[in-house]
């Protein structure tokens, strides 16, 4: 089924659109304009690819038809005829490997039984016995000793390989998981904080065809996500108004793991509706 929306009507919608992005994105752009980095927020603009003006931009998803709008002419992955724009079906043949690709990874996280016992130790293992650390101006709050014993005293089972690669050299050996690329799709699951972060980052490599409420609820939840993934590592980001999730300490990892689960419920139906868009767009 088809839906055609007048000018008016898309309009209105893309108004909106970007008024809710301009909202999600005031303080960043503010510190860019200061260039004043931040440690928790800039990530999804740093280690995601997708840019603030790229956000801004109103994508209806599959299925719908916009008249009277010629400026689509001039975005990837439309096709415009009399002035009425649509997705272009010869984009969606072009990527269809890649969107399988992106299917087979979310149906199986989808299927796979979540796992709630890692207590975020990934980002302990990424300054594990090194003097470098990703966040050299903040401080550890334990220390490097205090760090490295937490690291020593736990179990880490990191399933993410794109947390895991980023372990430093003696923490590798640690995990007892050995995430790659190619396992991904057998590893992933829907516990995983950064598997949940990471459903911004597949809305956002399908679009235009993601239609964009789905896009921002992926960006939502990453930023969300990425707050308490910062609080729960050693970093001290206190003068920044996040308060530590211990979780070196028995009540550290409740807060951790409830935190975690109410993230899991989060994540599954946008995981599940970005499995439908990509059969939609499979066919």
């Amino acid at each position: 089924m088809t839906v055609t929306l007048s000018r008016a009507e898309w309009s209105s919608s893309a108004d909106d659109h970007a008024g809710r992005v301009d909202v999600l994105l005031s303080g960043h752009l503010e510190r860019r304009q200061r260039r004043e980095a931040h440690p928790v927020e800039d990530f999804l603009f740093t280690y995601y690819s997708t840019r603030p003006n790229q956000l801004r931009i109103w994508h209806p998803g599959p299925g719908v038809r916009l008249l009277d709008a010629a400026s689509y002419g001039d975005r990837r992955g439309y096709v415009v005829v009399d002035g009425t724009a649509s997705l272009d079906p010869a984009e969606i043949m072009r990527r269809a490997d890649n969107i399988a690709w992106i299917r087979r990874l979310l149906a199986s996280t989808l299927d796979r039984q979540p796992q709630f016992g890692c207590f975020g130790l990934h980002e302990w293992a990424m300054v594990y016995r090194s003097p470098d650390v990703r966040h050299a101006s903040w401080p550890l709050r334990l220390g490097a000793e205090g760090t490295d014993q937490v690291v020593e005293s736990h179990k880490i089972a990191c399933s993410h390989f794109d947390a895991f690669r980023f372990f430093t050299t003696p923490a590798r050996p640690l995990n007892v998981l050995r995430p790659t690329r190619d396992s991904q799709p057998a590893l992933e699951q829907g516990g995983c904080l950064h598997a949940n972060m990471d459903l911004y980052k597949w809305a956002s490599k399908l679009m235009p065809f993601t239609p964009s409420s789905l896009l921002l609820d992926c960006f939502e939840l990453a930023r969300d996500i990425r707050t308490l993934d910062m609080r729960a590592s050693p970093y001290d980001l206190a003068p920044l108004g996040y308060s530590p999730v211990r979780i070196e300490t028995p009540e550290g990892k409740a807060e951790y793991t409830a935190a975690q689960r109410s993230f899991a419920d989060r994540a599954r139906p946008l995981r599940r509706q970005l499995v439908t868009l990509c059969d939609a767009l499979l066919g």
